[in-house]
C-alpha cells in the first residue's frame, strides 16, 4: 500500500509479552547471518574496522559476564559515558541482555552535570573513555552509589578502576540472554533540561518496537536494498540510539560510526562519500551548516536515498536547498524523549509541506488539545498530544511521580509544544508553549519568523523571542548569526527587518535585531530561546533601574 490513509487506518500493533532489544538487534542475526556486517567503525586516524553480528554478539556476551562478576543484577543502572564507538554498542547490548537499566551520558558533560545524573539514577557501574576518567574521579567522593568505573583505552586497575580490555578479554563468550518482558525497564535518557532540572525518562524494552513505524515513514519505507545508516548525532541521545542505531540493527542494516569531536560540513560529506551512506539522520543545525557548501553534487560522489531531521523546524529555505543540491526531500519528523517520532513526513507517499512536521506516524494517535485535554478542530492552535497507552511512550520520570502526573491530562501525553492541524492532516509547528510571543494581541510562533530570516542571503542561524515591551506586552526580537562575508551594520538590520515585514507579516517582523557570533543551544542542537529571553529580561530590568 502506498496511500497514507490506508496504511494509517490499517495499522495494528503486535507487541509480544516478552521482548529483548539485544536479542532482536544482535543475537537473532548472529544465529542466522553471523558474517553479516553490523557496524562499520572509522577511528580518529581514518582506519576502518567492520564488526559482524557474530563478533558483536560474542563481545557483548563477554561484557555481560564481566558485569555479572561485579555483582550487577537485574534492575541495576549501568552508566555509559561513551560516544560513537564499538564499546558503546557492546555495553548497551550487554546491559539489555542482563536486564539492567542503561543510562547513556554525553561525553561533553562537565563534572556537575555528570554528578547530578549519576546520583539521580543511582548508577552502580560506569563505562567511560580514559579521557573522561579525571572528571569522574573529581566527584567520586560525592557518588556513594558508584562502585566501579570500567575504562576504555587506558588506566591502571585498582578496586575502583577496571580496564575495559582486561575485564572483557578474561570473560566467557557463553551467555543466555534474560527473557525480559516488553514492559521491563531498559533505559533512562535524561531530558535536555530546557524547562527545569533534567528529568530521567524511563523506557522499557518495547520502546524499540514503538520507534519502528516512525523510522519507516521518515526514511521512505526503511529498509531497502543497500541501505546504510549514519548520523552525526551522538549515541548518548535518543536520536542517535533509537532514530538510527537500534532500528537499523533490528532490520539487519549496517550502521556507520565515527567519534567526530566537531561537526565540519566538508568532513561529513567526505565521510558520507567514503562509506556509501544511503540514509542520514541529520539534526537541523548540521543541515543548516551544510547549506554553506556549494556544488555538493559536483564535489562529492554521494548517493543518498533518504535524509530525516528532527528537533527544530527546518524551514522552507533549507528544504529547497536540499532539493536543489542533493535531489532529495528532507523528511522532517517530530517527537521528544518521552515519546519519540510520533509525527513525520514521508515524501514517498505524500508531498513534504514547508514548515510542517508531517502527519501522525502509523500506530500513534496524535492530536491538538486545549489546556483541559479536549481535542481542537482543524486550524486551531493548541498543544500537541499523543494518546496513552502507546508503545513508544515512556513509563514515567525516574523517581519523579509528580512530574510524570503533570505530563498527562485526560489520557493524553502533553508535549508542551504548540501547533495546529490543517485539513490535510499536516501538523504545523509554532513553538514551545513558553516560546510563544504575545505582541499587541497577536500570538506569534518563533519558527515562522526564523524560517523567513533564514531566507535572507546574509543569515546563517536565527532565533526569535519576545522582549518585554510596555506598549505591546512583547515585541519580536531576533538574534542573528551572519554568514561569512557580511558585516553587522545598521543598514543590514533595516534590510532584514523590511525583508521579514514584506515576506511574512507586518506584525511579525523583528522590531529589534542583535547580531551575535553564537546562539545558546542544547547539546542536541536545539536553540535555547529561554536563555535568550532570560538575558533580555535582565537587560530590560537593568535599564529600568538606571
Amino acid at each position: 500500500m502506498k496511500d497514507y490513509k490506508s496504511i494509517y487506518n490499517g495499522f495494528k500493533w503486535d507487541i509480544p509479552p516478552f521482548f529483548n532489544i539485544a536479542h532482536e538487534c544482535c543475537d537473532k542475526h548472529a544465529a542466522i547471518t553471523p558474517n553479516k556486517v553490523a557496524l562499520i567503525y572509522e577511528d580518529q586516524q581514518g582506519s576502518v574496522t567492520n564488526f559482524t553480528f557474530s563478533q558483536i554478539s560474542e563481545l557483548s556476551n563477554r561484557f555481560a559476564n564481566a558485569l555479572k562478576n561485579f555483582n550487577m543484577v537485574k534492575g541495576d543502572r549501568l552508566g555509559i559515558l561513551l560516544s560513537q564507538q564499538p564499546e558503546t554498542l557492546i555495553t548497551h547490548l550487554a546491559g539489555y541482555k542482563s536486564g539492567f537499566i542503561n543510562v547513556p551520558l554525553f561525553v561533553l558533560f562537565g563534572p556537575e552535570a555528570l554528578k547530578y545524573r549519576i546520583q539521580n539514577s543511582g548508577i552502580k557501574i560506569l563505562v567511560l573513555n580514559y579521557d573522561d576518567l579525571e572528571k569522574v574521579l573529581s566527584i567520586k567522593d560525592e557518588l556513594p552509589c558508584l562502585e566501579k568505573v570500567i575504562v576504555v583505552g587506558g588506566g591502571k586497575g585498582d578496586d575502583f578502576i577496571k580496564p575495559y580490555s582486561e575485564v572483557i578479554s578474561s570473560a566467557s563468550t557463553q551467555w543466555r540472554t534474560i527473557n525480559t518482558l516488553s514492559e521491563d525497564p531498559a533505559l533512562i535518557i535524561y531530558t535536555s533540561g530546557t524547562t527545569g532540572p533534567p528529568k530521567g525518562a524511563l523506557h522499557c524494552q518495547r520502546v524499540l518496537l514503538g520507534h519502528l513505524p516512525g523510522i519507516d515513514m521518515s526514511h521512505n519505507f526503511f529498509p531497502k536494498d543497500d541501505d546504510r545508516f549514519w548520523t552525526p548525532a551522538d549515541w548518548a541521545w535518543i536520536g542517535g540510539l533509537y532514530d538510527v542505531l537500534f532500528p537499523s540493527l533490528y532490520f539487519g542494516i549496517p550502521v556507520v560510526a565515527k567519534r567526530m569531536k566537531k561537526f565540519l560540513p566538508d568532513e561529513a560529506l567526505r565521510f558520507i562519500e567514503k562509506h556509501s551512506v544511503k540514509n542520514l539522520f541529520m539534526p537541523p543545525t548540521a543541515l543548516k551548516m551544510l547549506r554553506n557548501i556549494k556544488n555538493i553534487k559536483s564535489k562529492y560522489k554521494i548517493s543518498l536515498r533518504t535524509i530525516a531531521s528532527g528537533g527544530e523546524s527546518l524551514g522552507e529555505e533549507t528544504l529547497l536547498w536540499c532539493r536543489e543540491e542533493l535531489g532529495l526531500d528532507i523528511n522532517e519528523f517530530y517527537g521528544q524523549t518521552e515519546a519519540n517520532i510520533i509525527v513525520s513526513n514521508c515524501s514517498e507517499i505524500f508531498p513534504v509541506k514547508p514548515s510542517s512536521m508531517g502527519k501522525a506516524v502509523f500506530g500513534h494517535n496524535v492530536k491538538i488539545i486545549d489546556s483541559n485535554g479536549n481535542e481542537l478542530p482543524f486550524g486551531v492552535e493548541g498543544e500537541i498530544a499523543v494518546k496513552s497507552p502507546d508503545p513508544v511512550m515512556f513509563l514515567g520520570y525516574w523517581q519523579n511521580s509528580d512530574a510524570t502526573e503533570k505530563k498527562f491530562i485526560n489520557g493524553w501525553l502533553r508535549t508542551g509544544d504548540i501547533a495546529k492541524l490543517d485539513e490535510d492532516g499536516y501538523f504545523l509547528f509554532s513553538g514551545r508553549d513558553d516560546d510563544i510571543i504575545s505582541s499587541g494581541g497577536y500570538r506569534i510562533g518563533p519558527s515562522e519568523i526564523e524560517d523567513c530570516l533564514l531566507k535572507h542571503p546574509s543569515v546563517s542561524l536565527a532565533a526569535a523571542i519576545g522582549k518585554p515591551d510596555k506598549v505591546r506586552g512583547e515585541i519580536v526580537k531576533a538574534f542573528i548569526v551572519l554568514k561569512d562575508g557580511f558585516e553587522p551594520l545598521p543598514q543590514l538590520q533595516d534590510e532584514i527587518k523590511n525583508f521579514v515585514k514584506n515576506n511574512l507579516a507586518a506584525h511579525e517582523y523583528p522590531r529589534e535585531i542583535e547580531f551575535t557570533s553564537t546562539l545558546p543551544m542544547t547539546i542536541t542542537g536545539k536553540i535555547i530561546r529561554k536563555e535568550l529571553r532570560r538575558k533580555e529580561i535582565e537587560r530590560v530590568k537593568r535599564k529600568g533601574g538606571e
